[in-house]
């Protein structure tokens, strides 16, 4: 079976698709795990690459879009929530809201509804790259589509 015959990649794939025909997944010979894996294997910057981050708060989860390149803070987080208890979700947790796992987490398609924060940081570049689903497929975007495309929240998540 093709990596883009996947459940997870064809979830991610229906939903991309959904907000416009034209973006296409990228299957890649490479492993696109980490931001730098991804950033190697497209030959960009690894600021280019989005990490898609999911959060556990007290009654809910919150998935963070954040660059590469910078890390997300758990005290920007608690202050833009409101809420004390904020802290990284496991990966049964990941799986089982998202429908994806580590290293794949697409920004869109997920099994639960979650709301979507994206980090002021990623307009810096043209275009960026974000997980569709596996480890080694990627889609290209740019920053206000993606915004459109996850109805994301735009904060400044990074310290």
């Amino acid at each position: 079976m093709s990596i883009l015959e996947k459940e997870p990649v064809k979830r991610a794939i229906k939903s991309i698709k959904k907000f416009d025909e034209s973006i296409n997944v990228l299957k890649l010979n490479t492993s696109a795990r980490t931001a730098n894996d991804a950033a190697s294997s497209l030959k960009c910057e690894v600021g280019a690459i989005v990490k898609s981050l999911l959060f556990r708060t007290n009654d809910s989860f919150i998935l963070c879009l954040i660059a590469g390149d910078k890390r997300c803070s758990l005290n920007q987080l608690k202050k833009i929530t409101l809420k004390k208890n904020v802290s990284m979700a496991s990966a049964e947790e990941v799986k089982s809201q998202t429908g994806y796992t580590i290293g794949g987490v697409s920004p869109v398609g997920h099994i639960n509804q979650i709301e979507v924060l994206i980090d002021r940081s990623l307009e810096r570049f043209k275009n960026i790259f974000a997980a569709a689903g596996h480890p080694n497929c990627v889609f290209k975007i740019n920053y206000n589509d993606l915004i459109r495309m996850t109805n994301a929240k735009i904060h400044n998540l990074v310290e």
